[in-house]
């Protein structure tokens, strides 16, 4: 799939990478890591949804703006959304770790199809991911593995089990690695199902 550079228009320096096809009526919007421990829009988490993604559906990967302790980053992912609003019929948000509870935040704040992968419980600003779960009228699904030392994601886990969303565990740790493309196509599955 061929990727173009995108410069989102906001008050901060957010750029992406539009992985595209000329057919596409959705895109997933994926919000990475940590930027303040190497979380891009490069992680390989991130591009194995985008590799997994049907035809059909288009991912923008961006990178935060400067750093703002969560506030910035969640604005970020709004403006994300927004600009693949008005250009798609249909739009979802994916995030891995940090960008997970960021985008769960941004699904409760507007109404969207969201996906998190090993999501943080809270945000550097104190934004409490799990107590914002119940907000979500959305398509849920939540994903981590049963070996994670690094986040503790089970109370976002139950927060969205119990408003219904999907729950899955893999035996990884918080980095998968050598399970990206497994992951990769469970996010897309839901996905292709939920827009």
């Amino acid at each position: 799939m061929p990727t173009e550079r995108v410069h989102l228009p906001c008050g901060r320096d957010v750029r992406a990478s539009l992985d595209t096809d000329a057919d596409a009526d959705a895109l997933v919007v994926a919000c990475p890591p940590h930027p303040q421990h190497d979380g891009h829009r490069h992680d390989a988490r991130l591009g194995a949804v985008s590799d997994a993604l049907p035809d059909r559906i288009d991912c923008l990967r961006f990178d935060y703006g400067p750093w703002d302790g969560g506030r910035g980053e969640r604005a970020d992912a709004r403006t994300a959304r927004e600009w693949a609003a008005d250009r798609y019929g249909a739009v979802g948000l994916f995030g891995y770790s940090f960008g997970g509870g960021v985008a769960l935040l941004t699904a409760a704040e507007v109404a969207t199809p969201v996906a998190a992968l090993s999501p943080v419980a809270r945000l550097d600003d104190g934004s409490d991911v799990a107590a914002a779960v119940p907000r979500i009228d959305a398509p849920l699904w939540v994903g981590y593995g049963t070996r994670d030392d690094t986040v503790d994601s089970a109370g976002v886990a139950d927060a969205a089990r119990d408003c219904g969303g999907t729950v899955e565990t893999f035996p990884a740790d918080h980095f998968f690695v050598g399970q990206e493309r497994r992951v990769g196509e469970r996010v897309a599955a839901f996905f292709d199902a939920a827009l």
